[in-house]
């Protein structure tokens, strides 16, 4: 195998949102550096749940129809 193929594994802590930190191997940084994420399973909706809002798809598309529905592109008929 050609020896420099692959980047420098090494260990790096990674802190957490919520200030928490812990050990990983990584190609990220030098061995020792801390990575600080803004956003982590802790933080992010995408994982908490969050605090989404339900789209009501039918009234989307009723009020679509409402302002748009007498629009013709002229191509058919």
């Amino acid at each position: 195998m050609k020896n420099g193929a692959h980047p420098d594994y090494h260990m790096i802590k990674v802190q957490m949102t919520d200030g928490t930190v812990f050990e990983t191997r990584s190609t990220w940084g030098k061995e020792g550096d801390t990575l600080q994420l803004d956003i982590d399973p802790t933080a992010h909706p995408a994982w908490t749940g969050g605090s989404g809002r339900m789209l009501d798809a039918g009234g989307q598309v009723a009020r679509f129809n409402k302002r748009f529905g007498g629009l013709s592109l002229g191509g058919r008929k």
